[in-house]
């Protein structure tokens, strides 16, 4: 989920491994248009609360329904999109929408328990379909099977105050690359005077363990074992990350002596322009400027630091099928997610449209396509209708093309919960003793993890 999402199931319900698959499914003979008349329900219409998601969105299904006048688009605009007291109910029952939203994280469960229509011999017909991240399309694969096509996609970077880095004399347009030049960054910013955070860190209400999971990924450590039975992160790449933050907490002086920090906080210091750092997804820069003060044009997003030839923790949602679909509404669905999820200059990349409702454009996701053709052409349109200023997240944009997205792990909010006993720790004592709290949590995660098989 992106990290906006993310913050409001964490204060809502306290709760973006990928593998690269074949795409062989998607090479099948395209089986042609959706015959008609046909109907189709689609989840995650945007709620009236949001009006101009929701012309958009209106207007979209109007402009389809003109070009394919034998299928009607029926949104179903539950907010969220997702509830987690009904989501498996429906699932379970069968009453999901014919074409029904979904988090990545969700989608190994729904094909395990044929929850969602295998969609393989109709995909074909999607016409960029080839050109998506091979990534992103394995989130919904199984084996040469296909049972959905993403939306968005998002991976985990740095966000850091340009204006900072100027102040404490570094260059915004050179981010940290290591850790050590977060460290070395980090202890400049701390030094402009009281109450200034070089590097800021959660470490409650599970936010410290998934900021654990991004680190860990970016350095090439996994939380769990290939097949999701054991955890893996009692290692030298875990261990680094908690010795990191210890000495930029205890050595450095750079993180601020307020912690237990959850969600909000980080958001909120980052707003109030006195943090030079965090871990997040491009999209905390949205949600610093529209709720909690801050000005696009001081904030910079890179790639997590040393990530390069990696893995970044990745999230994001797309949509599946229900099973009992016919034919019709299949092909039916996939036109439209093609047109409102797929096409550069359609749907959610009509970015002309977006500036003229006065919405963000210039955000470098979703990534759905990576350095293809139609990835090339998205982003071209990103900058010609840029209302943000686009260049500052060119040190995240150039990094994608060497970095793995990598899925949260298996019962991730447990996990995240259990390590959040490690971060809090590092952060609030000085003699924390990392092997024993690395231990300690991996006896907890496995004993979680041997619940999920």
């Amino acid at each position: 989920m992106t990290t906006t999402r993310r913050g409001l199931s964490l204060l809502l319900v306290m709760g973006l491994g990928l593998v690269a698959a074949s795409c062989g499914s998607d090479d099948k003979e395209p089986s042609g248009a959706a015959d008609g008349p046909v109907t189709i329900t689609v989840g995650c219409e945007p709620p009236k609360s949001n009006p101009k998601e929701r012309e958009a969105w209106e207007a979209d299904v109007a402009a389809f329904q003109k070009a394919h006048p034998n299928i009607t688009v029926e949104g179903k605009d539950a907010f969220p999109c997702i509830n987690p007291d009904t989501f498996q109910a429906k699932l379970a029952g069968g009453t999901q929408e014919d074409v029904f939203y979904v988090y990545y994280t969700d989608v190994r469960k729904i094909i395990e328990k044929k929850q969602a229509a295998d969609i393989s011999q109709y995909v074909g017909s999607v016409k960029p379909v080839n050109d998506l991240r091979k990534d992103v399309m394995s989130v919904f694969k199984d084996g040469d099977q296909t049972y959905g096509l993403p939306r968005n996609n998002y991976n985990m970077g740095l966000v850091y105050n340009r204006k900072l880095f100027t102040q404490a004399g570094l260059d915004p347009a050179n981010p940290p690359k290591t850790w050590d030049e977060v460290r070395t960054a980090a202890k400049k910013i701390a030094a402009l005077g009281p109450g200034y955070v070089g590097f800021g860190e959660y470490s409650a209400g599970n936010t410290g363990g998934w900021h654990f999971a991004a680190e860990l990924y970016a350095r090439g450590g996994s939380m769990v074992s290939d097949d999701g039975k054991t955890a893996a992160f009692k290692s030298d790449e875990g261990k680094a990350v908690l010795e990191n933050l210890k000495r930029m907490r205890w050595d450095d002086n750079s993180m601020g002596s307020k912690q237990l920090l959850q969600w909000e906080d980080l958001m909120r210091m980052m707003g109030g322009g006195k943090l030079g750092m965090m871990v997040g997804a491009p999209d905390v820069v949205q949600s610093v400027n529209n709720d909690f003060k801050g000005k696009f044009d001081d904030y910079g997003v890179a790639a997590v630091p040393e990530s390069d030839g990696k893995s970044s923790l990745s999230g994001g949602d797309g949509y599946m099928f229900n099973p009992k679909a016919s034919p019709e509404k299949i092909k039916a669905g996939l036109l439209w997610l093609e047109f409102h999820e797929l096409t550069p200059g359609q749907g959610q990349f009509d970015y002309a449209r977006s500036k003229e409702q006065g919405r963000p454009v210039g955000l470098p996701i979703p990534d759905l396509y990576g350095n293809s053709a139609p990835g090339n052409e998205i982003n071209s349109l990103r900058k010609k209708y840029a209302t943000v200023p686009v260049d500052n997240f060119t040190p995240y944009v150039d990094a994608q093309g060497n970095i793995t997205n990598k899925l949260e792990p298996p019962k991730a909010q447990e996990l995240y919960a259990v390590l959040d006993v490690a971060m809090s720790a590092v952060l609030t004592r000085k003699d924390a003793d990392i092997d024993k709290l690395l231990s300690d949590a991996e006896g907890k995660a496995n004993k979680i993890l041997a619940k999920n098989t």
